[in-house]
């Protein structure tokens, strides 16, 4: 899953109005939707069947309150079962105090024609304490249970208005009514790149508060052929001011459909406890919205008569101040017209693996053939990378062992060659890592700013030579670093260049560490100076749980990043096929610079 948040501070966050994702829609979404980068690495080993990429949306009704003092806090998580096992596709965001919500984030799924494909949904109240972190991080046993709806995609496919409404059971087999419904509707997945920036703000807003100023924000929805709405977006809310301006919201069509859409633009003054109270209400397409910005004109809000006669025409306006069409580029865009990743590996000597000879050590090479783990994560890993690299000669260096001069290294050629890191493939890769476990001694501690460093000089030089490379760090390991400062910092310098960096963690440890470094709370790590890391580029998997089955590897490693790749390409505006060198970033400040 991705990185959509809960209603975040109580539910003032933006929803919905993201950038573009490493698929092929603008989304927000928590997951479960088809990456078109797994989806090509499948298709390209023949394992893809005929699908169509559809999007649910879904709404419940009269759901049960378990909160004492307000509303449940709901949320749906969405399950397919493949062989008899749930597997989950998807999480909406958190709506507070609300028993009838409509949730805004889209689940994504893959219809297969052949396929009966059984879809589960569960419905959480979910504690205040999880309201301010991802959706994917919320632990599904410390929230309360509020039913459980199932069906099959067809079901919902087949009927002439694409929605099926499920009454919530007690779930788990049972069939004793909860009381509430939920009601899915599936749309199917329009394939465009054509994405819409756009800056709304609003003037003469009507107060709504006694002791302050109202708290605005915007819902937008989409009205359907078959009536009614489906929202598609929310803004942030804006504290007391009844002139906000709201971030860039960035719509594209498979949201709003096509410029001649109607589009219900509902403008609330925020409230905690869910009861927004509506301010104004507008409907205007995409084209009249456009127009407003070429005009420079504002469009007034009106407010429902109460007694079902004219509505009444407000003061306040609604002005666009941005209105641009955009093309946004995929991962594979970039990968079809000559991008590579290249691979690089850093693996974790330190003497916690255990002595390399005994069967229990993380590091004992069995004669049988049987891998140990960190042959295991090079080459499972190894092979999916170097599917999207043509020359496969990979950098490879250990760290955390003494070597032959007798010294403590963080950062040593697993190769014989002093001044070569780069061996042949991913086997060179296992023959060098076999080798060096006889070459040097296991010690520690475990430090990874060395190896970061190093890669991301790597990184830095290439930017004017080879602008259609970029660079992925895999660094296994099995412990606590000790250098956690040290390694914030060099993530920091050396998020403005083409590296990703993904740890796979090997063996029974816990991995607090990694999961911060990850910053999947989002939260971009910040530097001892101040200076905040300009996107995200870790990425943490262990091992334990691609073995249990839990996670794919592939979908684990592809999961973030195209998406970090994205974020690289959109931040210096190249597009695919570029082969003009661009000044893309500041040459990389080593350790021995300050930050």
């Amino acid at each position: 899953m991705g990185g959509c948040f809960s209603d975040v501070k109580g539910g003032q966050a933006a929803v919905g109005g993201g950038r573009r994702s490493a698929g092929n829609a603008v989304t927000d979404s928590s997951g479960g939707g088809q990456n078109d980068a797994v989806d090509f690495y499948f298709r390209s080993h023949g394992l893809q069947g005929l699908f169509t990429q559809v999007e649910l949306s879904l709404s419940a009704s009269k759901l049960l309150d378990r909160d004492i003092t307000s509303k449940s806090d709901p949320m749906v998580v969405v399950y397919t079962k493949k062989n008899g096992v749930l597997q989950e596709i998807g999480r909406t965001e958190v709506i507070l105090n609300n028993l009838n919500p409509q949730w805004i984030e889209k689940v994504s799924v893959a219809f297969h024609f052949e396929t009966v494909q059984p879809l589960i949904f569960r419905v959480y109240d979910i504690d205040t304490k999880y309201c301010n972190i991802p959706v994917k991080t919320i632990k599904l046993s410390d929230q309360d249970f509020l039913g459980e709806a199932s069906c099959v995609l067809s079901e919902i496919i087949t009927k002439q208005s694409r929605s099926l409404t499920l009454c919530l059971k007690d779930g788990h087999g049972g069939s004793r009514n909860l009381g509430g419904s939920l009601t899915v509707r599936a749309e199917e997945t329009i394939a465009s790149r054509s994405v819409v920036e756009i800056v709304l703000r609003c003037s003469h807003l009507d107060n709504k508060d006694v002791f302050s100023k109202s708290d605005p924000f915007l819902r937008i929805s989409r009205v359907v052929e078959t009536g009614g709405s489906i929202p598609i977006c929310k803004t942030e809310v804006v504290k007391d001011n009844l002139y906000p301006v709201w971030r860039p919201l960035f719509l594209s069509m498979q949201k709003f459909g096509d410029k001649d859409n109607p589009l219900v633009i509902e403008c609330f003054n925020f409230n905690s406890n869910g009861n927004h109270e509506l301010i104004g209400k507008l409907q205007k397409s995409m084209g009249d919205l456009e127009k407003l910005y070429r005009e420079k004109s504002g469009a007034n809000f009106v407010i429902p008569s109460s007694h079902g006669g004219y509505e009444k025409v407000l003061k306040g306006q609604l002005f666009v101040d941005h209105f641009v069409e955009k093309t946004q580029f995929s991962f594979i865009d970039y990968i079809s017209s000559g991008f590579q990743l290249n691979f690089m590996v850093a693996v974790d000597f330190t003497a916690s693996n255990g002595d390399p000879y005994s069967p229990d050590s993380l590091h004992y090479i069995d004669r049988s053939g049987r891998l140990n783990s960190y042959q295991q994560a090079i080459k499972e890993v190894g092979e999916v990378i170097q599917f999207y690299n043509t020359d496969c000669r990979f950098p490879a260096w250990g760290f955390g062992a003494r070597t032959r001069d007798g010294n403590i290294s963080h950062c040593f050629n697993l190769s014989t060659a002093p001044t070569q890191p780069e061996v042949e493939g991913v086997e060179g890769i296992m023959r060098a890592y076999a080798n060096a476990l006889h070459n040097v001694s296991l010690a520690g501690p475990t430090l990874f700013g060395q190896v970061i460093n190093k890669a991301a000089e790597i990184a830095a030089h290439s930017l004017f030579a080879n602008i259609n490379k970029y660079f992925v760090l895999l660094i296994i390991t099995d412990g606590v670093l000790t250098d956690l400062q040290e390694t914030t910092e060099a993530l920091v310098r050396a998020s403005d260049l083409p590296l990703s960096i993904l740890i796979v963690g090997v063996g029974g440890a816990i991995f607090k560490q990694m999961e911060v470094l990850d910053a999947d709370n989002g939260h971009r790590l910040e530097s001892s100076t101040g200076r905040v890391a300009t996107r995200d580029i870790v990425q943490f998997v262990s091992m334990r749980e691609v073995h249990s089955g839990e996670i794919s590897l592939v979908e684990a490693l592809l999961e973030e990043l195209p998406e970090q790749f994205l974020s690289y390409m959109r931040n210096r505006d190249i597009k695919p096929a570029t082969t003009t060198p661009l000044h893309l970033a500041q040459p990389y400040a080593s350790t021995s610079m300050q930050n």
